[in-house]
């Protein structure tokens, strides 16, 4: 029996003498980025001879490889194989995660003019954060950068015409239509609406990483006092006491999509 897919067939391109792109779709969507994962997962699964290493990411996998171990040829055709019936797959895990976030102030210098451009009070922009889930649909630019997809409409912003040169570890951001979780300080374009102490990127753990695609997280405003506290605790991890993991929550078993 045939299945309708929501986005056309895979797409294979270039990338120089040693990568292939396998495009699955084009825009942003929660079905589309679930298949990106779910073929990342087949790749790693298939344990191809050759292959150093994949890039997921909204709608697409970078795919690079050793020539002198196999071809493009070769490989893209076992990567359209593995790409076949991702739309009956199920998905991998999936966890729910509660971040703290100390909104606005020296903590988030942009709030009170996203509320302006927005046309309602900064209370408002906080509580709108944090009624909806989000989506991590990839990490990259930065190590544990995560692109959050969810964002309600009434707050979508042109990102700031004058980009920082720097901007805190765990800054909560938004742009355009999207969210992000920054791990690190680093330059940024983003609006600026608070700043988590949830260490996201640790070297320290196994792996480094907390979030991964497919994840969902709801944000939680925490005082600036609170902040300070859990900021202050020697070796404060995301898993414990405030960031924690709704047990209980579907999403966090891992339900196919």
């Amino acid at each position: 029996m045939s299945v309708t897919t929501p986005f056309p067939a895979p797409v294979l391109r270039t990338a120089g003498d040693s990568a292939l792109i396998v495009e699955l779709g084009d825009g942003i969507a929660p079905d589309l980025n679930a298949a990106v994962h779910r073929l990342d997962r087949r790749i790693d699964e298939a344990s191809i001879a050759g292959l150093i290493e994949t890039v997921p990411t909204y709608r697409s996998i970078l795919v690079q490889f050793d020539p002198a171990v196999t071809t493009a040829e070769v490989l893209g055709g076992r990567l359209l194989e593995l790409a076949a019936g991702l739309e009956e797959a199920g998905t991998g895990p999936q966890l729910r995660w509660i971040i703290p976030v100390c909104f606005g102030g020296a903590h988030g210098e942009d709030l009170d003019e996203v509320a302006r451009r927005c046309g309602m009070p900064a209370e408002e922009v906080v509580r709108l954060h944090c009624t909806v889930d989000y989506r991590v649909y990839m990490l990259g630019f930065s190590p544990g950068f995560a692109y959050l997809g969810g964002l309600p409409a009434a707050l979508h912003q042109p990102r700031r015409e004058n980009p920082r040169m720097a901007t805190p570890a765990g800054s909560i951001m938004q742009g355009g239509g999207q969210a992000a979780i920054s791990p690190i300080a680093m330059p940024s374009g983003w609006h600026l609406l608070g700043r988590t102490p949830a260490r996201t990127f640790d070297l320290r753990r196994d792996p480094p990483f907390l979030l991964a695609p497919g994840d969902r997280i709801r944000f939680t405003a925490i005082t600036a006092a609170e902040y300070d506290r859990l900021e202050g605790i020697a070796g404060y991890l995301p898993d414990s006491e405030t960031v924690s993991v709704a047990a209980a929550d579907p999403m966090v078993q891992g339900a196919a999509a």
